[in-house]
Protein backbone atom coordinates (compact mmCIF):
# COMPACT_ATOMS: atom_id res chain seq x y z
CA UNK A 1 0.00 0.00 0.00
CA UNK A 2 1.24 3.52 -0.81
CA UNK A 3 0.37 4.78 2.65
CA UNK A 4 2.01 8.19 2.17
CA UNK A 5 -0.06 8.88 -0.90
CA UNK A 6 -3.23 7.33 0.50
CA UNK A 7 -3.85 5.52 -2.78
CA UNK A 8 -3.46 1.75 -3.20
CA UNK A 9 -1.44 0.44 -6.09
CA UNK A 10 -3.70 -0.33 -9.03
CA UNK A 11 -2.62 -3.97 -8.70
CA UNK A 12 -4.00 -4.02 -5.14
CA UNK A 13 -7.35 -2.38 -5.88
CA UNK A 14 -8.65 -5.02 -8.29
CA UNK A 15 -9.95 -8.53 -7.95
CA UNK A 16 -9.58 -11.52 -10.25
CA UNK A 17 -12.25 -11.56 -12.91
CA UNK A 18 -13.30 -7.95 -12.34
CA UNK A 19 -11.78 -6.49 -15.50
CA UNK A 20 -14.02 -5.51 -18.37
CA UNK A 21 -14.28 -8.23 -21.03
CA UNK A 22 -14.70 -7.01 -24.57
CA UNK A 23 -14.20 -10.45 -26.09
CA UNK A 24 -16.78 -13.20 -26.05
CA UNK A 25 -16.07 -15.43 -23.09
CA UNK A 26 -14.63 -18.82 -23.88
CA UNK A 27 -13.04 -17.86 -27.19
CA UNK A 28 -9.24 -17.83 -27.32
CA UNK A 29 -7.49 -14.52 -27.84
CA UNK A 30 -5.82 -16.01 -30.93
CA UNK A 31 -9.18 -15.51 -32.62
CA UNK A 32 -8.69 -11.76 -32.31
CA UNK A 33 -4.94 -11.14 -32.23
CA UNK A 34 -1.97 -12.81 -33.95
CA UNK A 35 -0.05 -15.17 -31.62
CA UNK A 36 3.19 -13.20 -32.03
CA UNK A 37 1.77 -10.24 -30.07
CA UNK A 38 0.27 -12.26 -27.22
CA UNK A 39 2.16 -12.56 -23.95
CA UNK A 40 1.39 -14.61 -20.86
CA UNK A 41 4.02 -13.24 -18.48
CA UNK A 42 2.64 -9.71 -18.15
CA UNK A 43 1.35 -9.23 -14.57
CA UNK A 44 -1.52 -6.97 -15.61
CA UNK A 45 -3.98 -5.81 -12.93
CA UNK A 46 -7.56 -7.05 -13.05
CA UNK A 47 -9.62 -3.87 -12.65
CA UNK A 48 -12.91 -2.56 -13.87
CA UNK A 49 -12.99 0.61 -15.93
CA UNK A 50 -14.36 2.46 -12.88
CA UNK A 51 -11.39 1.25 -10.79
CA UNK A 52 -8.97 2.58 -13.34
CA UNK A 53 -10.68 5.97 -13.79
CA UNK A 54 -10.86 6.58 -10.04
CA UNK A 55 -7.28 5.44 -9.48
CA UNK A 56 -5.72 7.85 -11.96
CA UNK A 57 -8.06 10.70 -11.03
CA UNK A 58 -7.00 10.34 -7.39
CA UNK A 59 -3.35 10.32 -8.41
CA UNK A 60 -3.87 13.48 -10.47
CA UNK A 61 -5.24 15.22 -7.37
CA UNK A 62 -2.05 14.44 -5.46
CA UNK A 63 0.40 16.22 -7.72
CA UNK A 64 1.19 19.85 -8.51
CA UNK A 65 0.81 21.64 -11.81
CA UNK A 66 0.43 25.09 -13.31
CA UNK A 67 -3.37 24.69 -13.27
CA UNK A 68 -3.25 24.47 -9.47
CA UNK A 69 -0.76 27.12 -8.42
CA UNK A 70 2.31 29.27 -8.97
CA UNK A 71 5.24 27.45 -10.57
CA UNK A 72 8.33 29.76 -10.37
CA UNK A 73 10.74 27.22 -11.84
CA UNK A 74 13.63 29.37 -13.07
CA UNK A 75 15.04 28.66 -16.54
CA UNK A 76 12.11 26.36 -17.32
CA UNK A 77 9.47 29.07 -17.81
CA UNK A 78 6.46 27.19 -16.47
CA UNK A 79 3.83 29.64 -17.64
CA UNK A 80 0.18 29.10 -18.31
CA UNK A 81 -0.74 27.67 -21.71
CA UNK A 82 -3.86 29.30 -23.20
CA UNK A 83 -6.44 26.62 -23.89
CA UNK A 84 -7.27 28.11 -27.26
CA UNK A 85 -3.91 26.83 -28.53
CA UNK A 86 -4.91 23.29 -27.60
CA UNK A 87 -8.32 23.76 -29.16
CA UNK A 88 -6.76 24.73 -32.47
CA UNK A 89 -4.14 21.96 -32.40
CA UNK A 90 -6.73 19.27 -31.69
CA UNK A 91 -9.06 20.22 -34.54
CA UNK A 92 -9.86 17.14 -36.58
CA UNK A 93 -8.36 18.66 -39.72
CA UNK A 94 -4.95 18.80 -37.99
CA UNK A 95 -5.09 15.96 -35.47
CA UNK A 96 -6.31 13.31 -37.91
CA UNK A 97 -3.87 14.15 -40.70
CA UNK A 98 -1.52 11.24 -41.43
CA UNK A 99 2.21 12.17 -41.54
CA UNK A 100 2.58 10.54 -44.97
CA UNK A 101 -0.27 12.50 -46.53
CA UNK A 102 0.83 13.72 -49.99
CA UNK A 103 1.80 17.37 -50.17
CA UNK A 104 -1.10 18.29 -52.42
CA UNK A 105 -3.56 16.96 -49.83
CA UNK A 106 -1.80 18.62 -46.87
CA UNK A 107 -1.59 22.20 -48.05
CA UNK A 108 -3.12 23.59 -44.85
CA UNK A 109 -0.66 21.78 -42.59
CA UNK A 110 2.29 22.77 -44.75
CA UNK A 111 1.06 26.36 -44.70
CA UNK A 112 1.09 26.26 -40.88
CA UNK A 113 4.70 25.06 -40.86
CA UNK A 114 5.72 27.60 -43.49
CA UNK A 115 4.05 30.51 -41.68
CA UNK A 116 5.61 29.50 -38.36
CA UNK A 117 9.07 29.20 -39.91
CA UNK A 118 8.77 32.60 -41.58
CA UNK A 119 7.39 34.23 -38.41
CA UNK A 120 10.20 32.87 -36.24
CA UNK A 121 12.81 33.97 -38.78
CA UNK A 122 11.43 37.50 -38.73
CA UNK A 123 11.00 37.67 -34.97
CA UNK A 124 14.53 36.47 -34.18
CA UNK A 125 16.48 37.86 -37.12
CA UNK A 126 17.53 34.57 -38.70
CA UNK A 127 17.41 33.67 -42.39
CA UNK A 128 15.59 30.36 -41.95
CA UNK A 129 14.42 27.81 -39.37
CA UNK A 130 13.96 24.06 -39.41
CA UNK A 131 11.02 22.69 -37.42
CA UNK A 132 12.45 19.16 -37.53
CA UNK A 133 14.16 18.85 -34.10
CA UNK A 134 12.12 17.33 -31.28
CA UNK A 135 13.26 19.63 -28.47
CA UNK A 136 15.62 22.45 -27.57
CA UNK A 137 18.54 20.21 -26.69
CA UNK A 138 17.87 18.20 -29.85
CA UNK A 139 18.16 21.42 -31.85
CA UNK A 140 21.42 22.24 -30.03
CA UNK A 141 22.76 18.93 -31.24
CA UNK A 142 21.61 19.75 -34.76
CA UNK A 143 23.26 23.18 -34.66
CA UNK A 144 26.59 21.70 -33.61
CA UNK A 145 26.33 19.04 -36.31
CA UNK A 146 25.81 21.87 -38.78
CA UNK A 147 28.90 23.64 -37.44
CA UNK A 148 30.92 20.46 -37.70
CA UNK A 149 29.90 19.84 -41.31
CA UNK A 150 30.41 23.50 -42.21
CA UNK A 151 34.00 23.51 -40.99
CA UNK A 152 34.72 20.10 -42.52
CA UNK A 153 33.63 21.33 -45.95
CA UNK A 154 35.86 24.39 -45.50
CA UNK A 155 38.83 22.16 -44.64
CA UNK A 156 38.99 23.55 -41.08
CA UNK A 157 38.89 20.29 -39.17
CA UNK A 158 41.28 21.69 -36.55
CA UNK A 159 38.35 23.64 -35.12
CA UNK A 160 37.37 21.27 -32.32
CA UNK A 161 36.75 23.63 -29.37
CA UNK A 162 33.40 24.95 -28.13
CA UNK A 163 33.38 27.83 -25.65
CA UNK A 164 30.59 27.53 -23.05
CA UNK A 165 30.18 30.24 -20.35
CA UNK A 166 29.21 29.14 -16.85
CA UNK A 167 26.03 31.21 -17.25
CA UNK A 168 24.94 29.26 -20.35
CA UNK A 169 22.04 26.86 -20.33
CA UNK A 170 22.90 23.52 -18.75
CA UNK A 171 22.52 21.34 -21.82
CA UNK A 172 25.11 23.26 -23.87
CA UNK A 173 28.26 21.40 -22.79
CA UNK A 174 26.51 18.04 -23.13
CA UNK A 175 25.45 18.80 -26.70
CA UNK A 176 28.98 19.91 -27.60
CA UNK A 177 30.52 16.78 -26.09
CA UNK A 178 28.06 14.53 -27.93
CA UNK A 179 29.30 16.01 -31.21
CA UNK A 180 32.91 15.26 -30.33
CA UNK A 181 33.91 18.83 -29.48
CA UNK A 182 36.16 19.76 -26.58
CA UNK A 183 34.34 22.05 -24.16
CA UNK A 184 36.13 25.17 -22.92
CA UNK A 185 34.40 26.52 -19.81
CA UNK A 186 34.29 30.30 -19.61
CA UNK A 187 33.87 31.80 -16.10
CA UNK A 188 31.68 34.88 -15.85
CA UNK A 189 32.91 38.11 -14.29
CA UNK A 190 31.87 39.68 -10.99
CA UNK A 191 28.76 41.13 -12.64
CA UNK A 192 27.62 37.73 -13.87
CA UNK A 193 28.46 38.34 -17.51
CA UNK A 194 30.94 37.18 -20.14
CA UNK A 195 33.93 39.45 -20.65
CA UNK A 196 34.99 40.13 -24.22
CA UNK A 197 38.61 40.27 -23.03
CA UNK A 198 38.34 36.69 -21.73
CA UNK A 199 36.74 35.57 -24.98
CA UNK A 200 39.64 37.05 -26.96
CA UNK A 201 42.10 35.10 -24.79
CA UNK A 202 40.64 31.72 -25.67
CA UNK A 203 39.19 32.23 -29.17
CA UNK A 204 41.59 31.12 -31.89
CA UNK A 205 42.06 28.98 -34.96
CA UNK A 206 40.82 25.92 -33.06
CA UNK A 207 37.53 27.58 -32.00
CA UNK A 208 34.44 26.14 -33.67
CA UNK A 209 31.54 27.63 -31.72
CA UNK A 210 30.80 29.89 -28.78
CA UNK A 211 27.47 28.97 -27.16
CA UNK A 212 25.70 31.69 -25.21
CA UNK A 213 22.35 32.24 -23.53
CA UNK A 214 21.20 35.86 -23.57
CA UNK A 215 19.74 36.85 -21.19
CA UNK A 216 21.87 34.34 -19.35
CA UNK A 217 20.81 31.94 -16.61
CA UNK A 218 21.30 34.65 -14.00
CA UNK A 219 18.63 36.63 -15.82
CA UNK A 220 21.17 39.25 -16.94
CA UNK A 221 21.55 40.67 -20.44
CA UNK A 222 25.04 40.33 -21.94
CA UNK A 223 25.86 43.98 -22.57
CA UNK A 224 29.00 43.23 -24.60
CA UNK A 225 27.30 40.75 -26.88
CA UNK A 226 28.08 42.62 -30.14
CA UNK A 227 31.79 42.81 -29.25
CA UNK A 228 31.79 39.14 -28.18
CA UNK A 229 30.27 37.93 -31.45
CA UNK A 230 32.71 40.11 -33.38
CA UNK A 231 35.66 38.60 -31.48
CA UNK A 232 34.53 35.01 -32.16
CA UNK A 233 33.90 35.78 -35.84
CA UNK A 234 37.31 37.42 -36.10
CA UNK A 235 38.80 34.15 -34.84
CA UNK A 236 36.83 32.28 -37.52
CA UNK A 237 34.30 30.68 -35.17
CA UNK A 238 30.51 30.59 -35.16
CA UNK A 239 28.15 32.00 -32.53
CA UNK A 240 25.32 29.88 -31.17
CA UNK A 241 22.33 31.37 -29.35
CA UNK A 242 20.50 29.26 -26.81
CA UNK A 243 16.91 30.48 -27.06
CA UNK A 244 15.77 29.16 -23.71
CA UNK A 245 15.22 32.69 -22.42
CA UNK A 246 13.70 34.21 -25.54
CA UNK A 247 10.50 35.20 -23.74
CA UNK A 248 12.46 38.08 -22.19
CA UNK A 249 13.43 39.76 -25.47
CA UNK A 250 10.67 39.12 -28.01
CA UNK A 251 10.07 42.22 -30.08
CA UNK A 252 12.97 44.12 -28.52
CA UNK A 253 16.17 42.29 -29.47
CA UNK A 254 16.98 39.69 -32.12
CA UNK A 255 19.81 37.14 -31.91
CA UNK A 256 20.49 37.63 -35.62
CA UNK A 257 21.12 41.33 -35.02
CA UNK A 258 23.47 40.44 -32.16
CA UNK A 259 25.62 38.46 -34.62
CA UNK A 260 24.55 34.88 -33.89
CA UNK A 261 24.90 32.33 -36.68
CA UNK A 262 22.88 29.51 -35.13
CA UNK A 263 20.12 29.34 -32.55
CA UNK A 264 17.31 27.24 -31.20
CA UNK A 265 14.01 28.01 -29.53
CA UNK A 266 12.23 26.19 -26.73
CA UNK A 267 8.64 26.56 -27.81
CA UNK A 268 7.52 25.01 -24.51
CA UNK A 269 9.03 28.04 -22.77
CA UNK A 270 8.32 30.96 -25.05
CA UNK A 271 5.31 29.89 -27.12
CA UNK A 272 3.25 27.98 -24.52
CA UNK A 273 3.74 24.44 -25.72
CA UNK A 274 2.93 22.00 -22.84
CA UNK A 275 6.01 21.55 -20.65
CA UNK A 276 7.09 18.45 -18.81
CA UNK A 277 5.45 15.08 -18.29
CA UNK A 278 7.66 13.29 -20.77
CA UNK A 279 5.58 14.30 -23.76
CA UNK A 280 6.64 15.37 -27.20
CA UNK A 281 8.81 18.47 -27.51
CA UNK A 282 9.50 21.01 -30.21
CA UNK A 283 12.80 22.79 -30.91
CA UNK A 284 12.99 25.00 -34.01
CA UNK A 285 16.58 25.43 -35.25
CA UNK A 286 17.49 28.76 -36.86
CA UNK A 287 20.49 29.73 -38.98
CA UNK A 288 22.02 32.73 -40.71
CA UNK A 289 22.24 32.92 -44.50
CA UNK A 290 25.59 31.09 -44.89
CA UNK A 291 24.25 28.00 -43.07
CA UNK A 292 20.80 27.61 -44.64
CA UNK A 293 21.87 24.74 -46.91
CA UNK A 294 22.88 22.66 -43.86
CA UNK A 295 19.48 22.72 -42.11
CA UNK A 296 17.85 19.36 -41.30
CA UNK A 297 15.49 18.04 -43.94
CA UNK A 298 12.78 18.26 -44.93
CA UNK A 299 11.99 21.96 -45.10
CA UNK A 300 8.72 23.46 -46.28
CA UNK A 301 9.08 25.61 -49.39
CA UNK A 302 6.55 27.58 -51.37
CA UNK A 303 6.42 27.93 -55.16
CA UNK A 304 3.82 28.65 -57.85
CA UNK A 305 2.12 25.28 -57.22
CA UNK A 306 1.75 25.79 -53.45
CA UNK A 307 3.59 24.33 -50.46
CA UNK A 308 5.75 21.23 -50.50
CA UNK A 309 8.30 19.35 -48.40
CA UNK A 310 11.79 19.59 -49.87
CA UNK A 311 14.20 16.73 -49.17
CA UNK A 312 16.84 17.25 -51.85
CA UNK A 313 19.44 19.38 -50.09
CA UNK A 314 22.92 17.94 -50.67
CA UNK A 315 24.62 19.87 -47.86
CA UNK A 316 21.94 19.14 -45.25
CA UNK A 317 22.84 17.23 -42.11
CA UNK A 318 19.76 15.14 -42.93
CA UNK A 319 16.63 14.43 -40.89
CA UNK A 320 16.94 14.45 -37.11
CA UNK A 321 13.78 12.48 -36.40
CA UNK A 322 11.07 10.37 -38.00
CA UNK A 323 8.41 12.31 -39.85
CA UNK A 324 8.70 16.05 -40.36
CA UNK A 325 7.95 17.84 -37.08
CA UNK A 326 5.96 17.52 -33.88
CA UNK A 327 3.22 19.11 -35.91
CA UNK A 328 0.64 19.74 -33.16
CA UNK A 329 3.18 21.90 -31.36
CA UNK A 330 3.80 23.90 -34.53
CA UNK A 331 0.06 24.58 -34.62
CA UNK A 332 0.05 25.67 -30.98
CA UNK A 333 3.03 27.97 -31.48
CA UNK A 334 1.54 29.62 -34.56
CA UNK A 335 -1.80 30.09 -32.77
CA UNK A 336 0.08 31.84 -29.95
CA UNK A 337 1.92 34.09 -32.42
CA UNK A 338 -1.27 35.00 -34.25
CA UNK A 339 -3.19 35.63 -31.03
CA UNK A 340 -0.55 38.06 -29.72
CA UNK A 341 0.74 39.75 -32.86
CA UNK A 342 3.88 41.88 -32.85
CA UNK A 343 2.68 44.28 -30.15
CA UNK A 344 1.32 41.48 -28.01
CA UNK A 345 4.65 39.66 -28.06
CA UNK A 346 6.39 42.83 -26.92
CA UNK A 347 3.86 43.02 -24.11
CA UNK A 348 4.71 39.44 -23.12
CA UNK A 349 8.38 40.44 -22.80
CA UNK A 350 7.50 43.59 -20.84
CA UNK A 351 5.43 41.66 -18.32
CA UNK A 352 8.01 38.88 -17.94
CA UNK A 353 10.67 41.46 -17.10
CA UNK A 354 8.36 43.55 -14.91
CA UNK A 355 7.20 40.55 -12.85
CA UNK A 356 10.76 39.30 -12.36
CA UNK A 357 12.03 42.66 -11.14
CA UNK A 358 9.03 43.24 -8.90
CA UNK A 359 9.58 39.89 -7.21
CA UNK A 360 13.36 40.38 -7.09
CA UNK A 361 13.05 43.66 -5.17
CA UNK A 362 10.54 42.19 -2.70
CA UNK A 363 12.69 39.13 -2.01
CA UNK A 364 15.91 41.16 -1.72
CA UNK A 365 14.45 42.70 1.45
CA UNK A 366 14.90 39.43 3.36
CA UNK A 367 17.07 37.09 1.28
CA UNK A 368 20.43 37.61 -0.39
CA UNK A 369 20.33 38.38 -4.14
CA UNK A 370 23.91 38.10 -5.43
CA UNK A 371 23.32 40.31 -8.50
CA UNK A 372 21.35 43.31 -7.23
CA UNK A 373 20.55 45.01 -10.52
CA UNK A 374 17.77 45.09 -13.06
CA UNK A 375 17.27 41.58 -14.39
CA UNK A 376 15.28 40.28 -17.32
CA UNK A 377 12.79 37.43 -16.98
CA UNK A 378 14.35 35.66 -13.99
CA UNK A 379 16.77 36.23 -11.12
CA UNK A 380 18.72 34.29 -8.54
CA UNK A 381 18.57 34.45 -4.75
CA UNK A 382 20.88 32.63 -2.37
CA UNK A 383 20.49 30.93 1.00
CA UNK A 384 24.26 30.92 1.54
CA UNK A 385 24.07 33.30 4.50
CA UNK A 386 21.24 31.33 6.10
CA UNK A 387 23.21 28.12 5.75
CA UNK A 388 26.25 29.63 7.47
CA UNK A 389 24.18 31.14 10.29
CA UNK A 390 21.48 28.52 10.87
CA UNK A 391 22.27 25.49 8.74
CA UNK A 392 19.16 26.09 6.60
CA UNK A 393 19.81 25.31 2.93
CA UNK A 394 18.11 26.32 -0.29
CA UNK A 395 16.63 22.82 -0.30
CA UNK A 396 14.91 23.47 3.04
CA UNK A 397 13.38 26.75 1.84
CA UNK A 398 12.19 25.08 -1.36
CA UNK A 399 10.61 22.16 0.48
CA UNK A 400 8.89 24.50 2.95
CA UNK A 401 7.31 26.45 0.09
CA UNK A 402 5.38 23.29 -0.82
CA UNK A 403 3.60 23.53 2.53
CA UNK A 404 2.40 27.00 1.56
CA UNK A 405 0.96 25.80 -1.75
CA UNK A 406 3.75 27.00 -4.06
CA UNK A 407 5.99 24.91 -6.28
CA UNK A 408 9.65 25.29 -5.38
CA UNK A 409 11.95 27.35 -7.61
CA UNK A 410 14.88 25.76 -9.40
CA UNK A 411 17.56 24.86 -6.85
CA UNK A 412 21.37 24.83 -7.10
CA UNK A 413 21.45 26.09 -10.68
CA UNK A 414 23.35 27.88 -12.06
CA UNK A 415 26.22 26.22 -10.24
CA UNK A 416 28.23 29.43 -9.77
CA UNK A 417 25.76 30.68 -7.11
CA UNK A 418 26.04 28.81 -3.77
CA UNK A 419 22.70 27.67 -2.31
CA UNK A 420 20.96 29.09 -5.34
CA UNK A 421 17.24 29.62 -5.79
CA UNK A 422 16.48 30.50 -9.40
CA UNK A 423 13.11 32.25 -9.65
CA UNK A 424 11.10 33.00 -12.77
CA UNK A 425 7.58 34.39 -12.23
CA UNK A 426 6.69 34.48 -15.98
CA UNK A 427 4.40 37.03 -17.58
CA UNK A 428 1.17 35.13 -16.87
CA UNK A 429 1.11 35.60 -13.09
CA UNK A 430 -0.77 38.40 -11.31
CA UNK A 431 0.59 40.87 -8.77
CA UNK A 432 -1.52 39.18 -6.08
CA UNK A 433 0.13 35.82 -6.81
CA UNK A 434 3.61 37.35 -6.66
CA UNK A 435 2.79 39.13 -3.38
CA UNK A 436 1.54 35.88 -1.87
CA UNK A 437 4.66 33.99 -2.94
CA UNK A 438 6.99 36.68 -1.56
CA UNK A 439 5.08 36.74 1.74
CA UNK A 440 5.27 32.96 2.06
CA UNK A 441 9.01 32.94 1.38
CA UNK A 442 9.58 35.77 3.85
CA UNK A 443 7.65 33.85 6.51
CA UNK A 444 9.78 30.77 5.86
CA UNK A 445 13.05 32.75 6.05
CA UNK A 446 11.93 34.35 9.33
CA UNK A 447 11.11 30.90 10.66
CA UNK A 448 14.51 29.65 9.53
CA UNK A 449 16.22 32.30 11.64
CA UNK A 450 14.10 31.69 14.75
CA UNK A 451 13.58 27.92 14.60
CA UNK A 452 15.72 26.37 11.87
CA UNK A 453 15.04 22.79 12.98
CA UNK A 454 11.38 23.27 12.04
CA UNK A 455 12.32 23.38 8.36
CA UNK A 456 14.46 20.29 8.19
CA UNK A 457 11.45 17.95 7.86
CA UNK A 458 9.47 20.10 5.40
CA UNK A 459 7.21 19.54 3.62
CA UNK A 460 4.81 18.24 6.26
CA UNK A 461 1.38 18.89 4.72
CA UNK A 462 1.93 17.38 1.28
CA UNK A 463 0.86 13.88 0.31
CA UNK A 464 4.49 12.72 0.20
CA UNK A 465 7.01 14.15 2.65
CA UNK A 466 10.73 14.62 2.17
CA UNK A 467 12.36 11.61 0.59
CA UNK A 468 15.93 10.34 0.58
CA UNK A 469 16.80 11.88 -2.78
CA UNK A 470 20.20 10.21 -3.05
CA UNK A 471 18.70 6.76 -2.53
CA UNK A 472 15.79 7.56 -4.84
CA UNK A 473 18.24 8.48 -7.59
CA UNK A 474 20.58 5.55 -7.10
CA UNK A 475 18.11 2.82 -6.13
CA UNK A 476 14.82 3.65 -7.82
CA UNK A 477 12.08 1.07 -7.38
CA UNK A 478 10.11 1.39 -10.61
CA UNK A 479 8.60 -2.07 -11.00
CA UNK A 480 5.81 -3.70 -9.06
CA UNK A 481 6.24 -7.31 -8.01
CA UNK A 482 3.68 -9.50 -6.28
Amino acid sequence: MLEAAGVPLIFESGQEGRANRYFERGKPLENFLPPRVLRDELPLPDNSELDVVRHFTQLSQRTFGIDLGFYPLGSCTMKYNPRVNDAVATRREFADLHPYTPDDLAQGALAVMYELERSLSSLFGMTAFSLNPSAGAHAELGALLIAKKYFKERGETRRDKVIVPDTAHGTNPASAAMCGFKVISMPSNARGRVSVEEIRKVAGDDTAVCMMTNPNTLGLFEEEIAAITAAVHEAGGLMYYDGANANAIMGYARPGDMGFDLMHLNTHKTFTIPHGGGGAGHGPLGVAAHLVDYLPTPVVVRDESGFRLEFDRPKSIGPMRSFWSNFAHAVRALAYLYANGSEGLKRVSQLAVLNANYLRVKIAAFLETPYPEVCRHEFVASAQRLKKENGVRALDLAKALLDYGYMAPTMYFPLLVPECLMIEPTETESKETLDGFAQALETIVDRARKDPAALFDAPTTTVVGRVDETRAARQPDLRWRP
